[in-house]
């Protein structure tokens, strides 16, 4: 009777073992085939402005969204380039977006800083401004700028597109810098200062490459915004000589016809870069994102 038991015990145990083997692959592929058809979902509409870009009017209206171009219009991409002005709007996004990015992030950092690692009353309330900005909507503010820049000469400037990114990116910037400059440890810094730095070597020379992870994060995330962004080009910038990308798309909008094909050219080429810059930089975002409540 007492022999019998462990025979029993040692049978469940195997059928457990079996049952836990057989259902972890077919967990699996449950889970892999959900993010086949995800990732299908997120690629698709890529794929289908690129195929988009290959067609002609007549195509796009007199075949099926869904067909393959009989003959792809690479000439499109040639008519954009030369004929649009792309070449000077592509150099426009990347001035904008880069000046704004680095000034923002240049900023943010500065004011991250005194406000963590420096001692003074009003460091709560000036954290709070800031917070504040986040909750402003931006057309709200469309307004109130471009009577502000009219007054300032600035109207049909470069100078009023990397302003105003960098007013508005630097709220969220400030948030995402502040869990990783709470996390640094200070005696680093208490050891500089017994050693007579002065607090621009210990922020540029200490504190700066200390967060260089969250630094690149902010950046990237910067540029994304300022590459997608429409509104404040659109509104303040009038002339063709400093039109972004996302602005110059309307050059292809007659008010009798639309050439569709080089508008989807022009988008195509407007939305690689910053792609690509995303697959290669993407672990770099999270892991700069969760770098301060991993210190923490």
């Amino acid at each position: 009777m007492d022999t019998a038991k462990p025979v029993q015990t040692s049978h469940r145990g195997k059928s457990l073992l079996q049952i836990k083997r057989l259902a972890n692959p077919v967990a699996y592929g449950i889970l892999y085939s959900f993010l086949i058809v995800v990732a299908a979902c997120q690629i698709y509409p890529i794929v289908w402005l690129f195929l988009f870009s290959l067609k002609n009017n007549q195509e796009i209206f007199n075949m099926s969204p869904f067909s393959l171009p009989t003959q792809p219009k690479w000439e499109n991409y040639v008519k954009v380039w030369t004929e649009g002005n792309i070449g000077q709007y592509f150099f426009n996004s990347v001035l904008y977006t880069v000046s704004a990015a680095v000034l923002t992030v240049l900023l943010a950092s500065m004011v991250t800083f005194a406000i963590t690692r420096m001692r003074w009353k009003a460091s709560q309330p000036v954290l709070g401004l800031f917070m504040i900005g986040l909750m402003i909507p931006v057309h709200s503010t469309l307004i109130p700028l471009f009577d502000t820049f009219t007054k300032t000469n600035l109207i049909d400037s470069p100078l009023s597109i990397i302003l105003s990114y960098t007013a508005f990116n630097l709220p969220i910037t400030i948030m995402i810098l502040l869990g990783f400059y709470e996390a640094l440890p200070r005696e680093v810094e208490e050891a500089a200062v017994m050693d007579g730095a002065t607090i621009h070597h210990i922020f540029f020379r200490l504190t700066l490459p200390m967060t260089l992870p969250v630094i690149a994060t902010t950046a990237i995330i910067n540029m994304i915004y300022n590459w997608n962004e429409f509104v404040f080009v659109n509104t303040f910038i009038s002339s063709d000589t400093y039109k972004t990308l996302t602005v110059g798309i309307q050059n292809f909008i007659g008010q009798y016809t639309t050439d569709w094909g080089a508008i989807g050219a022009t988008l195509m080429i407007s939305i690689l870069p910053i792609l690509i810059a995303f697959f290669l930089l993407s672990n770099r975002i999270v892991e700069g994102i969760t770098a301060g409540s991993v210190k923490g």
